[in-house]
């Protein structure tokens, strides 16, 4: 019984200390650098307000967390761009406009979808326009588009469920998320979301 006692223990101590290894750190998957100089469209958005703006910025600044200097141009929101280049949708002759135009190796776009908005209304008696606070599903997808050929490179999406503030409702129907201080009403759902569309440009780590 002792035997078999000091047995378990030892290959639990085993176990512990496996589990307590030295981790090494495994670069990016895709370097930056390599795709430079990139333009970023501003991420289009499913409803009215600021977010697609606020999760292009947030996006951005996770993409260059892990990968020292990158250099980066934005180039506005997507009607803006195309305006410029004189072309009415994002399509392979675009790309390869905006590239000329701009001077661009890669294209960074990406869009930002909420759906299915619970709202937690709080009705105030004579006002049409409330403030709320809402749970939502929300999806980010971005591509990367090499503007030589207009062909893309890479994808990513993500998912998310999270309860969001300083949502807007007009009539009944209507969303807009414009908050004064996005951070705190959008910050954790957004931060999610680009922390999980960004991994393959960040480091991760694992065990020896």
């Amino acid at each position: 019984m002792k035997k078999r006692l000091g047995m378990i223990i030892s290959l639990v101590l085993l176990s512990l200390g496996l589990a307590c290894g030295s981790k090494v750190m495994v670069p990016p998957r895709i370097d930056l650098r390599e795709h430079e100089v990139i333009g970023i469209i501003n991420f289009t958005f499913s409803s009215r307000g600021n977010l697609g703006d606020f999760a292009t910025r947030k996006f951005t600044e996770a993409a260059r967390q892990d990968q020292g200097l990158v250099r980066i141009i934005p180039l506005g929101s997507e009607g803006e761009i195309l305006k410029t280049i004189g072309y009415e949708q994002l399509n392979q002759a675009a790309i390869k406009a905006i590239g000329e135009e701009q001077n661009l190796k890669t294209i960074l776009t990406g869009e930002l979808v909420v759906s299915d908005i619970r709202p937690n209304i709080q009705i105030t008696p004579g006002l049409g326009f409330l403030s709320i606070s809402a749970e939502v599903d929300a999806t980010l997808s971005v591509q990367m588009f090499e503007t030589s050929t207009g062909a893309s490179l890479w994808s990513s999406s993500a998912s998310d469920t999270r309860t969001v503030g300083n949502i807007s409702i007009f009539g009944g129907k209507n969303f807009a998320f414009d908050a004064k201080d996005p951070e705190k009403a959008y910050g954790n759902l957004i931060n999610s979301l680009v922390t999980q569309v960004t991994r393959d440009f960040r480091v991760s780590w694992r065990r020896k």
